[in-house]
């Protein structure tokens, strides 16, 4: 496992989640392995090197379509071709801020014209400014109609589409446990889960994401089992290995139990973890 490296690493490395490095190899940008002692994702030297790659034409803005066409394609022709599209694409914006920019002194010019200064009332500027918005939304604006369809054709044209948008999870649950970091280590070895948020940055609010659930790691002083008995959450796992290695991470109570007469999956197991949090695990 020496010349692999640990997803988990690599997303230290470069700043990205996991989820990213899951969906550039579902895109077959890049390939992944797996290890009879490591239950998670490695990559080797030329899948780190192509991540370097994608990562650098992403800083450009070139699309994972385009991307996926470079890689495919031998020799250098796709990429200068890509390459040159995207000098025209910053041409063609460049132009587009020029003309914003004269659109947004047109109207700085407009606003000096109708010389606010000389009401100091905040109310009656408030009226003025409300005035403006209206002639703004209707045909017979004092100024240049032409001038307002323009910038929003203008301003429509610089926002950036994601090739990917990020779908918040359909599921929110708050665990409240004695030590949230403790929590997210124990988890994050357990489904290679990495941190989505840290509210207050002192460790005491710790989101993660797992199986489309949303779970705030919430601080709360000892005991909570009493407190908060349904702490639970079912996680499903790739294969039975991963399953196995997060339940013995988990059970370190010696609580858990292992089933593999269930017909609807061929392993499952319970667990309640140290922090009063159960789990459902199953492939």
């Amino acid at each position: 496992m020496n010349d692999f490296t640990k997803i988990t690493d690599l997303t230290g490395r470069y700043d990205v989640t996991a989820r990213t490095l899951r969906y550039y190899e579902d895109m077959g940008l890049i390939a992944s392995t797996r290890s009879d002692d490591y239950a998670y994702r490695l990559y080797d030297e030329t899948a780190v090197q192509r991540l370097e790659q994608i990562l650098i034409l992403r800083k450009l803005n070139i699309s994972i379509k385009d991307i996926r066409r470079v890689f495919s394609t031998p020799g250098s022709e796709a990429v200068l071709e890509v390459l040159g599209m995207k000098v025209n694409d910053i041409d063609d914006e460049v132009a587009l801020l020029h003309e914003l920019k004269e659109i947004v002194l047109e109207f700085i010019r407009q606003i000096k014209d109708a010389d606010f200064s000389k009401d100091s009332d905040v109310k009656l500027l408030y009226e003025k400014a409300r005035d403006i918005e209206s002639q703004l939304a209707n045909v017979d604006y004092s100024g240049n109609p032409s001038n307002v369809n323009r910038l929003l054709e203008v301003t429509e044209k610089l926002e950036k589409k994601p090739d990917v948008i990020r779908k918040l999870p359909h599921f929110y649950n708050i665990f409240n446990v004695s030590n949230p970091i403790g929590a997210y280590e124990l988890y994050r070895e357990a489904f290679g889960v990495e941190k989505v948020s840290d509210d207050f940055g002192d460790g005491t609010h710790i989101g993660i994401e797992i199986n489309s659930f949303f779970i705030l790691l919430r601080q709360e002083e000892e005991p909570v089992a009493d407190k908060y008995p349904g702490q639970a959450c079912c996680v499903r796992f790739e294969t039975e290995e991963d399953l196995r290695r997060a339940y013995d991470l988990l059970n370190q109570a010696g609580n858990g139990e292992l089933h593999t007469d269930w017909g609807w999956t061929p392993l499952c197991a319970g667990v309640t973890d140290k922090y009063s949090v159960h789990w459902m695990l199953c492939v």
